[in-house]
């Protein structure tokens, strides 16, 4: 069935309506202005307002407009590169918990596999922040281009820092105590009186997969995004005390967007499988769970 719509006021109807509103406002600002000084005089006379309308079919018959058509043109191939499939997901990535859950080891291990890729070299760590992960969570199956934007929206950029053991531990207390995605330590904590979160200890994952000890004046590469480094006097107001600040030249979201492609065509999917990179102290289990 057919819908109509009743539209086509012409211009000078429209021109004459607005002039008349702004006539009706002048004149009620001038009574009430007046006040009882005197009394406004009125002409209660009308104009008569005629107006001419036309009905339009909307339906499949509706031709497009081409000049909308061209307007859209150089959006219409982006957008269809939202739907393109990257990669496969194994699991549910939720967020929730330490770290971010399943979804923050997802993004900092993504960050740090490209951040290494692109330096040539290992990364010690790499820090995010949960508030930054816009999605709740993915589920399994294709993942798609658009599956990472909106996780990812904004245009948060990835810097390296050079930071000392000693600061680093700092860091990391900060990650603890804020729940904060983190990849590249194993870290354990306990809840203290007031339920905050308290790390009692910390070390590095190297690239063999062997754990070692952070020393305090060692220096350590850190992977981490320039908002974090803009936020005066925020949790992480100590990484702007980094020895040096090293811009990569690429968003965290196209950090993931290449990360899920090279893991493709490696032959790999996206595992969720949380690994125990957070761990109450005294207690079976990962602790990566919602708290």
């Amino acid at each position: 069935m057919s819908k109509t719509i009743n539209f086509h006021f012409s211009s000078r109807l429209a021109g004459f309506c607005l002039a008349a509103c702004m006539i009706a406002v002048g004149f009620t600002g001038v009574v009430a202005q007046q006040g009882g000084a005197g009394t406004a005089k009125t002409d209660n006379s009308h104009s008569q307002i005629r107006s001419k309308t036309t009905q339009t079919v909307i339906d499949e018959t509706l031709p497009d407009d081409p000049a909308v058509n061209k307007m859209l043109e150089p959006y219409s191939a982006k957008v269809r590169a939202l739907d393109l499939v990257i990669g496969k997901l194994e699991g549910e990535l939720k967020k929730g918990g330490l770290g971010g859950g399943s979804l923050g080891n997802f993004v900092t291990d993504g960050m740090r596999a490209q951040a290494s890729m692109k330096l040539g070299a290992p990364i010690d760590l790499v820090v995010t922040n949960s508030g930054g992960l816009r999605k709740s969570s993915i589920a399994p199956g294709d993942l798609h281009v658009r599956d990472i934007f909106e996780l990812l929206p904004f245009e948060n950029k990835l810097v390296e820092l050079e930071l000392t053991g000693e600061q680093l531990l700092k860091v990391l207390q900060i990650v603890v105590a804020s729940r904060e995605p983190q990849s590249g330590a194993h870290l354990k904590y306990r809840t203290a009186a007031d339920q905050t979160f308290e790390l009692t200890s910390a070390s590095l994952i190297g690239a063999n997969g062997k754990e070692k000890q952070i020393e305090p004046t060692t220096v350590y590469r850190v992977i981490t995004i320039d908002y974090l480094l803009s936020v005066s006097g925020g949790n992480f107001a100590i990484l702007q005390q980094a020895k040096s600040k090293n811009p990569l030249g690429i968003t965290i979201r196209d950090a993931l967007i290449e990360y899920v492609k090279a893991e493709t065509a490696a032959g790999r999917s996206i595992n969720a499988k949380s690994d125990g990179r957070f761990a109450r102290e005294g207690a079976p289990g990962t602790g990566e769970g919602p708290q």
